[in-house]
């Protein structure tokens, strides 16, 4: 067995963040089902059934689930002049070494006191030749995880000449000081200058930057995140999980299952490193061992979890998204700057900044990019409008691409928002999506930021 080839919601729609969720069930009652952020007409069951990796959730390798639709074209008589965007890093390592060892711990345990099925063993095997190659790798960019970078970087210069190889064109990268953001942002930078070798791309890592990169829980928010039940989480996590079926499968005998070992938490840590083996070229398969039904059931308590601690949630007052205010502040700013009093004579350039999933997914949340704002109280319902896979992948993104007139003429400034490259609704009315004017986005970001400084 080779074991690593390198062991290593529409334009017009209103933002429903903070309304009186009757107006949700009343619009369920009435069959108004918001879009999805894929546009996909398949339930949530339905996508990971027909691509088992989706049910990873943040392990999602980018690669296996492609953007396929054509962008669509420039208004006529614009151009693409400026991109600000913010990218997670790629595939990872799993952070720490009991990710990888407890479930091969409560294995060998059951061996040792022949508990343990064949396909039990041949697990138990497959993890005790997976694990010597994670030593000193915790939580680094693998290489799925830089080849998702270079495509990513290839694509934006095929997508976005006008901006990418345009002579001497400025490209400010930055990253948060973890060496994984680091590379990735080093992969794609790698590809800006494959294409236009007279590109002037000036990179920086700092603590000075990571208020804005990878800003920490405060004020509000993080009072806010106190008072989260996660009772209610492990609540809904006892609920959905049936792991009896798996249990047979790995031990011979049931009683003794349920007298040593709790079945829920192995059936979740097992689930997690199945999960993130997309994250490495590997022949091993752990997701094998999980019928459809469990990895959707897993996936759903995922998407849930995530979706307390960072979306706009009821239980939290919608407001968990406000944890990158200091991100989207940048993104305007650093607008304004590019823009000045006049567009037109604005430098072609692009601002590329890289982090990690929980700033892209309440990012998206915050901007209110498709359905990633939307407030959902219940569990069972949240996977109809709101889907982890589809916002935080590995090598997530963000890209804000700003258009003008060309030759100079009069005009406003459009804007589209590309979330994993598919293109995106935003909060506020237009008359050509996926175009808005940036004009009125910026006043309506402005705003929202304002009125939560303003509560705070």
């Amino acid at each position: 067995m080779t074991l690593l080839k390198i062991c290593d919601v529409h334009a017009s729609r209103k933002r429903m963040t903070g309304k009186p969720l009757r107006k949700l069930a009343i619009a369920l009652m009435l069959g108004c089902c918001l879009p999805m952020m894929a546009q996909s007409a398949k339930t949530a069951r339905e996508e990971i059934a027909a691509n088992r990796y989706l049910c990873g959730s943040n392990y999602l390798d980018y690669d296996n689930h492609p953007a396929t639709k054509p962008l669509t074209a420039a208004p006529k008589g614009y151009e693409p002049f400026y991109m600000s965007h913010y990218g997670r890093h790629g595939s990872r390592w799993l952070i720490g070494k009991r990710d990888y060892t407890r479930v091969a711990d409560v294995l060998r345990k059951a061996k040792e006191q022949g508990k343990l099925t064949t396909s039990g063993q041949e697990t138990l095997d497959k993890l005790d030749a997976f694990i010597p190659c994670t030593i000193k790798r915790f939580g680094d960019l693998t290489t799925v995880g830089e080849r998702q970078h270079h495509g990513i970087g290839r694509r934006m210069t095929e997508h976005f000449p006008e901006i990418f190889k345009s002579a001497n064109v400025p490209i400010d990268a930055r990253s948060t000081v973890v060496p994984r953001c680091i590379l990735s942002m080093m992969a794609e930078c790698e590809e800006l200058m494959a294409a236009n070798p007279t590109a002037r791309i000036h990179n920086d890592v700092s603590e000075s930057l990571q208020y804005y990169l990878n800003q920490p829980w405060d004020g509000k928010v993080k009072e806010q995140s106190k008072k989260i039940d996660r009772t209610e989480k492990r609540a809904y996590q006892e609920r959905v999980t049936k792991s009896e079926r798996l249990m047979q499968v790995l031990f011979n005998n049931q009683q003794w299952v349920a007298d040593s070992i709790n079945a829920t938490n192995l059936m979740y840590d097992l689930f997690e490193v199945a999960a993130n083996m997309q994250s490495h070229d590997t022949d091993i398969d752990l997701l094998q061992l999980f019928t459809a039904d469990e990895m959707y059931a897993q996936w759903c308590i995922r998407n849930w979890g995530w979706y307390l601690e960072y979306g706009a949630a009821p239980q939290t007052g919608g407001i968990m998204p406000f944890s990158q205010r200091n991100l989207l502040k940048n993104i305007i700013e650093t607008a304004d700057t590019v823009l000045g009093s006049n567009a037109a004579k604005a430098r072609t350039q692009a601002t590329l900044r890289f982090g990690h999933e929980v700033c892209v997914m309440p990012l998206a949340c915050l901007l209110e990019l498709d359905s990633c704002g939307i407030s959902v109280a219940d569990p069972d319902q949240l996977d109809r409008y709101w889907r982890n896979y589809n916002i935080f992948p590995m090598a997530c993104n963000i890209q804000l691409v700003f258009y003008r007139p060309i030759n100079g003429k009069a005009g406003d400034v459009l804007v589209k928002a590309l979330l994993n490259e598919r293109e995106a609704h935003m909060p506020v009315s237009t008359k050509q999506w996926p175009y808005y004017k940036w004009s009125d986005l910026r006043a309506y970001y402005t705003e929202k930021l304002r009125k939560f400084e303003a509560e705070e």
